[in-house]
């Protein structure tokens, strides 16, 4: 038995930036990889990066050493980014704190071998001169070496689908010290290293290898088929070795070696070894696989210039503190490798403990041609693990990834406008999928983080919610025959009346009399003008009907006086269409009040117009609309450096009257000017009428929810311009609503990037965003008798409980 202990046998000399300066002579640049979420690429994205790895690599100096080690390790959710200040913020936090889940972490290391013949002997003890050590200078060669990778990262990085950032000091440190600690936490160990068993503080340690051209089947692919996902209508891809990466759900490395050789070298080389297999006297089966991978090797080398001959060694490294789990473990990865026609070779003693002390990127040079397959870079790229863990955003909305249901925070916002340009968001789904909880969802946590909230209802989904924050939210329901109490014309002084009220007042007006969403810029200066003598005229009392009364008194002389042309300003008729809305008119009740009740919501962040009543009247919605939009201008958008969201719940009952979605449209005209977003809920994008209002609001609509539904995406990837990518997701998606963990799965795209999130919620979150029911009723019940809706939740939480 040997025993390691790095202390004293510390393979690195210096570290300068991100370079190593090993014991053996070696010079290693370390990088970090940030790689695509799992689930978000496409066949065609796995060609595109094999052809940037190959790209980046291939001009690599001879004598190079390229080492991607992707390391898997077991972890418990810490819920250490989820708020944890409010009643479902808390329950969300401790409901998945401890959750388990593989945590990835992507490296690079590009190394200057000391030796750059790589004649190796079968087995090399890398601590067996390490206390000497062989330092190498910063010469041209070396200068050259860092040039060469410099470029190559560069290649890969400006290609913006992979990033690959330089080590710090500490973070090489740190990763070389957990090597050899062998992954245990809270204790430094030293490395047992038996011809029976390779044990590291609790870790036992062991090791399957691909290391001889024998070991490959026919032939290696960018992708394969993900038979998980895939349907008799779609086809979902995966890398080709992604079942042995973030799918291995156990702590693992896959160490990827590749060592670039000479080619016009290996061409003799390997000319003469056909020679000698052609010439053999004992030509057997398996001599006559080898002559003919080695003649397509060399086929490869003779047609393309651009084929890179490489030797190359992967191999999986994997541990469990209970050795016998390790058997469990060897056969999980013994089975993935069968499916890709792959025979992985298991070292044992002496080997063993060579691959696995050699899978550190300082010692990754050590490897002996007898550990190592000989083929073409494109062929080796092939094996690349190209994707990574869900990535969580610094901050943003609560979802959760498809592998491990773990949170992940998504920036829907995008405060600096990496993703998208608009904030604006739809949430598209049938019947019964899910939508208004996911709504729920999305604003819950916007409130939380200090966005104010404008919800316009036609379902009373939203009250519930609401009411767990009852000094800070209002609900305005429209009752037949009855005002909402908002008057647009009210000022409490005279310095009220400034530009930008009156040229919100004129866009009012305009819109109240179907003057079309753009008028004329002379119809526009002239109604400004008219109100701007209007309130110098009257000091008080400022109303629709005050305004009409005005303008009908002085209708002999208005235009005369104020040098407006009749041609710009129709008196007549504006009177004529406004006294629907004035005095005994059939509409007059929605502006009966003079005194304005806007400042009722000027201090509340949440603010819920209930429409119900009034969703199959035409005229009294689009007014409605019209109302509630200077309301919000008046008091929401006061500031405008304040964050706000209006949203449209059941848009579609909206959506049937023409002059609803041009008032709409004014709605995304508006929030440019503003930091904020909109919001719209359609059972199907066919409920978006196609025409260039429409489109207008798609075309500002950058961040696209989207829920199971069982006719089928068609429409929704025609009208959106979705990839077949996206398609492909969309089609995956698949919901658990049964069992311990339920959730619902989500298509989720913030500008270019889609993926699967999955919502899941722990009993308090389910219990508040719960619209109708026996559940809802059990609530409402208790809420009615506390008159508080975080106690309600709790007893309802308690009574499920003691049901279970």
């Amino acid at each position: 038995m040997s025993i390691i202990n790095t202390a004293s046998y510390n393979p690195i000399i210096e570290i300068r930036d991100n370079l190593i300066f090993a014991n053996n002579g070696n010079i290693i640049a370390c990088y970090r990889g940030e790689l695509p979420e799992i689930y978000s690429l496409s066949e065609k994205d796995f060609e595109d990066l094999h052809s940037i790895w190959f790209q980046a690599l291939k001009s690599l100096p001879v004598g190079s050493v390229i080492h991607k080690q992707d390391v898997y390790l077991k972890k418990g959710f810490s819920s250490e980014y989820l708020p944890n200040n409010t009643f479902l913020g808390k329950a969300t936090h401790d409901h998945f704190k401890g959750r388990e889940y593989i945590e990835h972490r992507c490296y690079l290391f590009l190394t200057l071998a000391g030796n750059k013949t790589f004649n190796n002997p079968k087995y090399v003890n890398p601590f067996r001169k390490i206390s000497k050590g062989i330092y190498q200078e910063l010469n041209q060669n070396v200068h050259s070496f860092i040039g060469s990778v410099n470029d190559s990262i560069s290649y890969i990085n400006n290609s913006r689908k992979v990033q690959f950032l330089p080590l710090k000091e500490s973070e090489i440190l740190n990763f070389s010290q957990t090597f050899f600690n062998g992954f245990n936490l809270n204790f430094d160990t030293d490395m047992l290293l038996e011809k029976s068993k390779i044990t590291i503080g609790n870790n036992h340690f062991d090791v399957l290898a691909i290391n001889s051209e024998s070991c490959f089947g026919e032939n290696v692919q960018t992708s394969k088929i993900n038979e998980r996902f895939t349907s008799d209508d779609f086809v979902f891809h995966q890398g080709y070795i992604d079942g042995l990466g973030l799918s291995l759900n156990e702590n693992h490395i896959v160490n990827q070696i590749l060592y670039l050789d000479d080619k016009q070298k290996w061409r003799k080389l390997l000319e003469k070894k056909i020679e000698e297999l052609k010439k053999s006297s004992n030509f057997g089966t398996q001599n006559k696989v080898i002559l003919k991978k080695i003649e397509h090797i060399v086929d490869q080398i003779n047609n393309d210039d651009s084929a890179r001959i490489i030797r190359g060694h992967l191999n999986i490294v994997y541990w469990d503190r209970e050795a016998q789990q390790l058997e469990s473990i060897g056969s999980q990865i013994k089975s993935e490798f069968k499916e890709l026609d792959i025979t992985p070779y298991y070292p044992r003693g002496e080997e063993r403990k060579n691959y696995i002390l050699n899978s550190h990127p300082c010692f990754s040079s050590n490897f002996s041609n007898e550990d190592l397959y000989v083929t073409d870079l494109k062929h080796a790229l092939c094996l690349f693990i190209n994707n990574t863990s869900y990535r969580t955003d610094r901050q943003g909305i609560i979802f959760n990834d498809r592998e491990h249901n773990i949170p992940v925070l998504k920036d829907v916002w995008d405060e600096k406008k990496k993703r998208i340009k608009a904030r604006n968001f739809a949430i598209f789904a049938p019947t019964g999928e899910g939508k208004s909880f996911l709504a729920n969802n999305i604003l819950r946590q916007y409130f939380e983080m200090g966005v104010r909230l404008v919800i316009i209802d036609l379902g009373g989904s939203y009250t519930k919610f609401a009411s767990l924050y009852p000094e800070q939210y209002t609900v305005l329901r429209y009752e037949s025959g009855k005002s909402l109490g908002i008057n647009p014309f009210f000022i409490t002084k005279g310095d009220d009346v400034t530009p930008e009220r009156l040229e919100d007042l004129s866009v009012f007006l305009f819109e109240l009399i179907g003057e079309g969403t753009k008028p004329k810029k002379e119809q526009s200066v002239a109604l400004k003008k008219i109100l701007h003598a209007y309130y110098k005229k009257n000091a008080e009392g400022h109303s629709l009907d005050s305004f009409y009364t005005y303008i009908e008194s002085q209708r002999e002389n208005l235009l005369t006086q104020l040098h407006i042309h009749s041609d710009y300003f129709n008196i007549e008729g504006f009177l004529h269409i406004l006294s629907e809305y004035v005095r005994d008119g059939l509409y007059s009740f929605l502006f009966e009040t003079s005194e304005d009740q806007s400042y009722k919501i000027e201090d509340k962040r949440l603010i819920v117009f209930e429409l119900d009543e009034v969703k199959d009247n035409k005229e009294i919605l689009s007014v409605m609309l019209k109302l509630i939009k200077t309301a919000i201008q008046r008091t929401i958008w006061q500031n405008k450096e304040e964050k706000g969201i209006i949203l449209f719940d059941e848009f579609a009952k909206q959506l049937k009257f023409d002059n609803v979605l041009e008032s709409v449209e004014f709605y995304y005209q508006a929030i440019r000017k503003q930091e904020g977003a909109i919001g719209i809920i359609l059972q199907s994008i066919n409920q978006l009428p196609d025409n260039s209002t429409s489109a207008s609001i798609l075309e500002n609509t950058q961040v696209i929810y989207s829920l199971n539904n069982e006719k089928g995406y068609k429409e929704l990837k025609n009208r959106l311009s979705l990839s077949s990518h996206d398609l492909n997701q969309l089609k995956s998606i698949k919901n658990n609503l049964s069992g311990k963990r339920k959730y619902t799965e989500i298509f989720i795209k913030i500008g270019k990037e889609s993926n699967i999130f999955r919502l899941e919620v722990p009993q308090e979150v389910f219990a508040a965003y719960l619209t109708d029911g026996a559940d809802n009723e059990a609530i409402m019940a208790f809420y009615k008798e506390s008159g508080c809706m975080e106690m309600a939740i709790k007893q309802f939480v308690q009574l499920k409980s003691k049901e279970l």
